[in-house]
C-alpha cells in the first residue's frame, strides 16, 4: 500500500557530462531553446531522468527546455561548470555566469509573447 508519506515529490537532479548517446537530447533542447546546439565539451542537467539544460564548458552557452522550470538547474550547471573550470585550472568567469543567471531568471518570470 503506497501513502501519501512514502511518495516523493523531489526531483532527482543529475549533472554529468554529455555523451554521444545524449546527442538526440541535446539537439532537442536546443531546438526548444530555439537556440544551436553550443559548441565544445556539454555539461547536462538531467531532471527525474530528462535532460533539461546544458551549458558548453567551453563558451558558457546555456541551452534549457523553456516548457519547464529550469532556473534552479542552470544556476546549478553555472556553478558546476565554473567549480570544473577552476578545478582544471581554466579561468572561471563567475561575473559573466552571474549575469546569465540573472538574464535567464528574468526571461523565465517574463509571459510569453502572444
Amino acid at each position: 500500500m503506497t501513502t501519501l508519506a512514502s511518495v516523493s515529490t523531489t526531483p532527482t537532479v543529475a549533472l554529468r557530462p554529455a555523451t554521444e548517446t545524449d546527442l538526440l537530447a541535446v539537439r532537442r533542447l536546443a531546438a526548444l531553446d530555439s537556440a544551436v546546439v553550443p559548441s565544445g565539451p556539454l555539461l547536462l542537467a538531467v531532471v527525474d531522468g530528462q535532460a533539461r539544460a546544458a551549458i558548453s564548458l567551453t563558451t558558457d552557452a546555456v541551452i534549457a527546455d523553456p516548457f519547464t522550470p529550469t532556473a534552479a538547474v542552470v544556476e546549478l550547471l553555472v556553478l558546476r561548470a565554473a567549480r570544473l573550470r577552476r578545478a582544471t585550472g581554466a579561468h572561471g568567469r563567475v561575473r559573466r555566469a552571474r549575469d546569465r543567471i540573472a538574464l535567464r531568471r528574468r526571461q523565465l518570470r517574463e509571459p510569453a509573447p502572444g
